[in-house]
């Protein structure tokens, strides 16, 4: 495909340039620069297609140092913003991380409004309305004490979904390749357009997730008083009950649980399973709630599927670049274009 585009390209060049006039191209050009509108419609579609690739020669012919300087701009840009980003990541994570939330929140909805994206608009405003109720449950205060079970369950719930969604998307993908898409004579594209999709809301909604998790479990845990960022808690902790909900613990360590079972980090602190996975998996949390103790998360599940977990996490970070900042930094770089008469 590229090597026909390029092939096209050359000839759109020589073309213009009248090495070897060809009368359809001659046609053409005559249409564009005298813009005979009324002379399109009578053109064949393979014709109209010619007809655009030769307009965008024009527009653009002579404008190779002008693209020079946008592509050094834009270079320039994105190589400023990642340094300003890690920086700002480095001194101040609490408002990075905060802004980053909302623009990986509202940007994308923005853009889906503007171009009538309906699909993405009614998943958006329902996960949206969900996890609002959830976050405002995590923030009242007295905090009930069954709340972080029920935040933590939910944002489990997407995650787990959202983990579904990308391998899911990813098989689709796969079968695609092996060519498994004409068995049910379905076009390639369908299928590839499919499984994409399917990978974006997992990633997307998996990063959405987990940073307001992250959000909740520092408020949560504050407010129930065993967990301060800084210092001591507040509150000494009970034999048998655990740090991150404040609930008694319902089997010993080392017991299999009808529900869940207990766990022991190695600080020696006992938790419910749900509520330190929640708390190391879903708030990105790798120390005790307690004591805050570093915990290697790596150890405590050794379960072989909970390893891709981590990975997942570090997967996400990298979206959360892609989607709240990438736009935002093309921006930037379209405005200068524009202050400097680029086109």
């Amino acid at each position: 495909m590229a090597g026909l585009e390029h092939h096209h390209h050359h000839h759109g060049h020589q073309h213009i340039r009248g090495h070897f006039p060809n009368p359809l191209d001659e046609k053409l050009l005559k249409i564009i620069r005298e813009n005979l509108t009324d002379q399109e419609g009578q053109l064949t579609e393979e014709e109209k297609w010619r007809l655009e690739h030769l307009r965008l020669h024009e527009k653009h012919r002579g404008h190779e140092e002008m693209h020079a300087e946008m592509v050094l701009i834009l270079m320039f840009v994105t190589i400023i913003s990642q340094v300003v980003l890690i920086a700002w990541k480095k001194k101040h994570y609490k408002s990075y991380q905060l802004v980053s939330m909302i623009g990986v929140w509202v940007i994308p909805f923005l853009l889906c409004l503007h171009n009538h994206w309906w699909r993405f608009i009614f998943i958006w405003l329902l996960f949206s309305s969900i996890t609002v109720i959830v976050v405002k449950k995590a923030l009242e205060r007295p905090i009930d004490p069954s709340t972080p079970r029920q935040v933590y369950k939910w944002f489990l719930l997407i995650y787990k979904i959202c983990c579904g969604l990308g391998v899911v998307g990813y098989f689709i993908i796969m079968v695609t390749m092996m060519g498994f898409n004409l068995l049910f004579s379905v076009k390639a594209n369908v299928w590839m357009d499919s499984g994409l999709l399917l990978i974006f809301y997992g990633l997307y909604y998996g990063v959405l997730g987990r940073d307001i998790a992250e959000v909740c479990a520092d408020k949560m845990a504050s407010h129930i008083g065993y967990y301060t960022p800084h210092g001591m808690p507040t509150r000494t902790l009970e034999p048998g009950v655990c740090a991150v909900c404040g609930n008694p613990q319902l089997v010993p360590e080392g017991e299999e649980g009808i529900i869940e079972n207990t766990y022991r980090l190695s600080c020696g602190h006992t938790f419910h399973e749900f509520c330190i996975r929640g708390w190391c998996i879903v708030g990105k949390k790798q120390m005790c709630p307690y004591c805050k103790e570093k915990v290697d998360l790596k150890r405590m599940f050794c379960n072989p599927w909970e390893k891709p977990h981590v990975f997942y996490g570090q997967l996400l970070d990298w979206v959360r670049l892609l989607v709240a900042w990438q736009p935002a930094i093309i921006l930037l770089v379209q405005g200068i274009n524009n202050y400097l008469g680029l086109q």
